[in-house]
């Protein structure tokens, strides 16, 4: 497996920190890897280690409350600073109490979890300040390069934009096995843990959702509209379940949601949104007969891979038009068009005519998967194949 330094840098920092780190993100994007990685980092200077993953069943039935952990932990431990690392910790009941307690005697913890309840309500609030968090995600596409490398594998950009980056996929040696492995995946984030954790009672009504928001992705909802569709075409419901379930997306980090920035009111709207999946892998197995929306799937790519690159995003309404991203870092500003290709007219005129009365102070970005350069004196071009390798959009 590859080195993930982009995420283990940030961490580093803190190796020695009595704050707890936490890094959380969805199931199978990597989390565990890197753990591993910064636990054999710290090998380098001591044994005072200890590792717990608490999807093992040898582990989770022996140790079952918070208690146990620590009284495993006192009797495992030996003299000196000792550095614990809990892998999807969630899963003990009570875990919250024991982070409380150990950090106050010489440890430094690391934990990790796929559900941003990590991140929320009393736990939060009574270690304000006593904490980081990262968030890790499926690779990207230089991550990805890097892999098939590495297993000796050619990884085509086409590929990236069906069936995504989660790390696992990349071992398997045909596309029925890897996609049998996504289907599998996909059953296990969104049916085993949501309906069990959540205790959905309204399973159908749920899956007929997950399956309607994940085949749109890259696309502005309300969550009216997404009640309407459901409403229409499916069964009853309200606005508050449909608020809830997204909200169930959201703690599992299925879905990201971004708002709508009005240049016109010069604020976020907050009825609007538009959402794209952790991984597009999500759209491409609810497509029929192979006809892969690769247009929304690009949108999507380049939004996981600016979030990757450490850019702010937004949607950019401006006068009614939309810009796909507005994209901010270190205070430059970046107003960003996606499409699959703008050869046809209507596309062309569409993306270009979105950053009329724009003023040339930001940076105008075009990305497409065309092998055509379509730069103008105002509007950079950048073909998909070359924006993936880049490390920033300072690049030229």
């Amino acid at each position: 497996m590859i080195y993930r330094e982009h995420y283990i840098k940030p961490v580093r920092d803190f190796y020695e920190s009595d704050l707890i780190k936490i890094i959380t993100g969805i199931r199978r994007c990597g989390k565990s890897v890197i753990l591993e990685q910064i636990m054999q980092e710290i090998k380098e200077k001591t044994d005072n280690i200890i590792y717990l993953n608490f999807e093992d069943k040898r582990i989770s039935s022996n140790i079952t409350d918070e208690s146990s952990l620590i009284s495993y932990v006192e009797s495992h431990r030996k003299a000196g600073k000792c550095y614990l690392f809990f892998d999807e910790i969630q899963t003990l009941e009570g875990w919250q109490n024991v982070c409380k307690t150990l950090r106050l005697y010489d440890y430094s913890l690391f934990i990790t979890g796929s559900n941003s309840k990590l991140l929320s309500g009393e736990f939060t609030k009574e270690l304000s300040g006593r904490y980081v968090a990262f968030r890790v995600r499926p690779f990207v596409y230089k991550e990805i390069a890097e892999y098939a490398k590495e297993l000796k594998k050619d990884v085509s950009v086409t590929d990236y934009l069906i069936w995504g980056g989660f790390p696992k996929r990349f071992e398997f040696d045909n596309a029925a096995a890897q996609r049998r492995y996504l289907n599998d995946l996909d059953d296990t984030i969104i049916i085993n843990d949501l309906l069990h954790r959540y205790r959905i009672r309204k399973e159908n009504l749920f899956k007929k959702l997950v399956n309607y928001v994940l085949r749109s992705n890259s696309r502005i909802f309300s969550a009216k509209s997404i009640h309407d569709y459901i409403k229409r075409e499916h069964e009853p419901c309200s606005v508050n379940t449909i608020m809830k379930y997204l909200d169930y997306l959201e703690e599992a980090y299925i879905i990201e949601s971004v708002r709508q920035y009005s240049a016109k009111t010069k604020k976020a709207l907050s009825f609007y949104i538009k959402i794209y999946n952790a991984d597009v892998s999500f759209n491409s197995l609810r497509c029929p007969d192979n006809r892969f929306d690769l247009t929304h799937n690009l949108e999507n790519i380049i939004y996981l891979e600016l979030i990757y690159m450490g850019y702010d995003i937004q949607v950019y309404n401006h006068n009614g038009k939309e810009i796909d991203f507005l994209a901010t870092h270190d205070n430059k500003k970046y107003f960003i068009q996606a499409a699959y290709s703008v050869a046809d007219d209507k596309a062309y005129t569409r993306k270009f005519a979105a950053f009329k009365n724009i003023d040339n102070l930001s940076q105008k970005i075009l990305i497409t998967n065309d092998d055509i350069d379509y730069s103008t004196s105002t509007v950079r071009h950048i073909q998909l194949k070359d924006f993936l390798r880049m490390e920033n959009l300072k690049q030229t």
